[in-house]
């Protein structure tokens, strides 16, 4: 089974995604949670900042290997081998750009050889299934940041490189560590660069994965929307490829 029933859907939701980069990097560090009672001139101005900063973007198909009840956590490794991916999402309003504070980013997507968790075998490798690797999601603070560790994604059969992602508001969490309830605002996925993949590629474990790659030109998700589309903006975390990368995003939602 692939996923290559990731077939285009129409929209169901307006969801966009925002100010990557540098941009990103100051909504996360100036922003402050939505006041209660907004003064006159915050009312004036946040329609124009939303219409200079937000760019409207469809939803992606939650595809087939999404499973309910994930861990809520910040690191979803579980010790499985891969390149260092260290993630910063930032979730806003989309009428107004102001951060999103307690959403919960989840977050599942393909280890080095291509398989996810509870779907293990079908991209052709045979390897410990613990149903749960390479899932989960954390809740924003009052930034509307999330934090989250993983590994670069691995590729499988009819799919570039990639990471789904669901935002959660007014989530029940629950004593086994999972969540349950809320609202799910968005749907969408994570895109890599192709020049940074390839690299990624010749490296241990991803070297070992014989499955032809669809690159991000080739893939029938992706819709060469560049951020507004979910690709990360991709910054090296040190001089090798192994040492890994940190990837940022800023994904807006209409609540």
């Amino acid at each position: 089974m692939t996923d290559t029933s990731d077939a285009r859907t129409p929209v169901g939701r307006r969801t966009v995604l925002v100010a990557t980069g540098a941009t990103a990097a100051a909504l996360a560090v100036g922003a402050v949670p939505r006041p209660e009672a907004p003064t006159a001139e915050a009312a004036d101005t946040a329609p124009v900042a939303a219409a200079a900063i937000c760019t409207l973007t469809k939803e992606m198909t939650e595809g087939p290997y999404y499973l309910d009840g994930q861990y809520v956590r910040a690191d979803i490794t579980e010790g499985k081998a891969g390149i260092p991916l260290k993630l910063t999402l930032t979730v806003v309003d989309d009428d107004t750009c102001v951060p999103l504070g307690n959403a919960l980013v989840e977050l599942w997507h393909a280890d080095a050889l291509g398989e996810y968790s509870g779907f293990v075998g079908n991209n052709g490798h045979t390897e410990p299934d613990s149903g749960t690797f390479l899932r989960g999601g954390v809740l924003t603070n009052a930034s509307g940041v999330a934090s989250i560790t993983t590994v670069y994604p691995g590729w499988y059969r009819g799919r570039c490189v990639h990471i789904h992602v669901k935002v959660h508001t007014n989530v029940t969490l629950t004593a086994d560590g999972s969540f349950t309830g809320g609202q799910e605002l968005h749907t969408g996925q994570l895109f890599f660069d192709e020049t940074i993949t390839t690299a990624v590629a010749r490296v241990a474990p991803y070297s070992t994965n014989r499955v032809t790659r669809t690159t991000l030109a080739q893939d029938s998700i992706y819709d060469d929307g560049g951020a507004a589309s979910g690709l990360l903006t991709l910054t090296a975390l040190g001089s090798s490829t192994s040492s890994g990368y940190a990837g940022t995003l800023t994904l807006g939602v209409e609540r």
